[in-house]
């Protein structure tokens, strides 16, 4: 049966005399003062009808701890479990056992059990408690977008269409010894391989000739993916082992039939695809094309954030799609109002967020002064601000910046490297729960 917490410290507990050392030491004492959040985290680790007797796994408090010592020093399960292994001050944290030296596996499979809407409810149980107690201050707030990459390289529909080809391939290739059943078919998986490569490495005027062929070749193999299903499902013993097969033979063929779709309106038609109906990635499907002013084109998906003087993040939406940041501004305030019960009384945003309606809204909701880092048509006199105190808040603003660029650098942020949209999702949220602890135990110590 899991435990919640380690019942009693170790005599051998101890943190080295170094920076990390005393700051470790200082989170350890962080989370000891808010054991709410393992109730939020047991949920997702305890399982029902456990019995009482036999290994007892590691507790919901060391699986919590060793996610933020993968989040805050951005090491793989490897390595985490080698430093767990090793590190005095690692084990210490964690509050292993003596003999508990858990693996990679272990440590995988544990912490990605806790969801994204548990992780969630931990970083806003963690924020309302910072603003209860002092740490939090919304008074003054900036407010900026950025883009969390999903794990992908950048797309292509040659790589796409080869993709699909090679996943399914795979699936009738391993039939047998998934499902006892041996499917009979052609294998297009080199041939697929060639004409990508060709697409990718040959000249302008030659790609179009060799999607003529790698395009029938993926409809040979969804042809084929209809037979092995028709076929799965009349011999296959086990009724529950046909139907999971079947579901994940569908589901690739479906994404398959939907870059053929698109690669079709684009090469053929020279249709300019929207972003909202082009698929990305396989592996990947729920990634968003994100396009923010000139830039570069991102993968992944947009979050709108705000943080307070301090640097502390106070609120966080994960976007679905590309809206536009003005759409986005008064729902994160309104996020304010429901955590902490009252909004700023000056905000401060990037241009984009710039509307005539965001300012008449801000302060219909009881914002004094509705800021923002470009006028973009409006006067002072609206924003509720003067000229200098303009340029002070555009300073203030700035700060986001740095906060942002720490939670990509430090915490993982850039790209979340976990699978599937809520791995994606468990990810970021755990990423913004580390950043705030940082901060919090270097206020506290600082």
């Amino acid at each position: 049966m899991r435990e919640n917490r380690t019942a009693q410290a170790s005599i051998f507990d101890f943190y080295s005399q170094h920076e990390f050392g005393d700051f470790l030491a200082g989170l350890s004492c962080l989370l000891d003062d808010h054991p709410e959040i393992l109730k939020l985290v047991e949920g997702d680790l305890v399982t029902a009808g456990a019995q009482p007797t036999g290994r007892k796994g590691l507790a919901v408090e060391s699986i919590f701890r060793c996610l933020l010592l993968k989040q805050i020093t951005g090491v793989s399960y490897e390595m985490l479990a080698f430093h767990l292994s090793d590190s005095l001050s690692y084990r210490t944290f964690a509050r292993l056992d003596r003999d508990c030296r858990p693996g990679k596996s272990a440590l995988q499979a544990n912490i990605r059990r806790m969801t994204p809407a548990t992780l969630q409810a931990v970083f806003e149980t963690l924020s309302v408690k910072a603003f209860a107690q002092g740490t939090i201050e919304i008074d003054l707030l900036r407010l900026d977008s950025s883009v969390v990459k999903s794990n992908i390289a950048p797309p292509l529909d040659s790589q796409l269409l080869d993709d699909g080809i090679r996943v399914l391939s795979r699936y009738f290739a391993k039939s047998g010894c998934r499902t006892g059943v041996k499917l009979r078919l052609t294998d297009y998986r080199s041939a697929s391989r060639s004409l990508s490569a060709r697409i990718f490495y040959g000249k302008k005027a030659e790609k179009e000739s060799w999607y003529k062929e790698l395009i029938p070749l993926a409809r040979r193999v969804i042809e084929q993916s209809r037979k092995a299903i028709a076929q799965m499902a009349e011999q296959c013993r086990s009724k529950a082992v046909a139907q999971r097969w079947i579901e994940e033979v569908s589901y690739f063929r479906d994404l398959l039939e939907q870059v053929i779709n698109q690669t079709e309106r684009r090469v053929f038609h020279g249709e300019q695809v929207p972003a909202s109906e082009k698929l990305v990635s396989l592996f990947e499907p729920h990634t968003d094309i994100i396009i923010k002013g000139q830039r570069d084109i991102d993968y992944g998906h947009k979050i709108n954030l705000a943080s307070d003087k301090r640097g502390l993040i106070t609120a966080v939406m994960i976007e679905e799609g590309n809206p536009k940041d003005a759409e986005r501004f008064i729902p994160l305030l309104e996020i304010h109002e429901s955590l902490y019960g009252c909004l700023p009384t000056t905000t401060i945003a990037d241009g984009g967020y710039a509307s005539k309606e965001n300012v008449a809204n801000g302060k219909a909701l009881g914002v004094k002064r509705v800021a923002f880092h470009k006028k973009n048509g409006l006067t002072l006199r609206a924003m509720g601000v003067q000229r200098k105190t303009l340029e002070k808040l555009r300073h203030f603003r700035a700060g986001i910046e740095g906060n942002i660029s720490e939670l990509k650098r430090a915490f993982g942020a850039a790209k979340a490297l976990w699978k599937g949209k809520d791995g994606f999702m468990a990810f970021v949220w755990s990423s913004l729960i580390s950043y705030n602890l940082t901060r919090w135990v270097r206020l506290d110590t600082g």
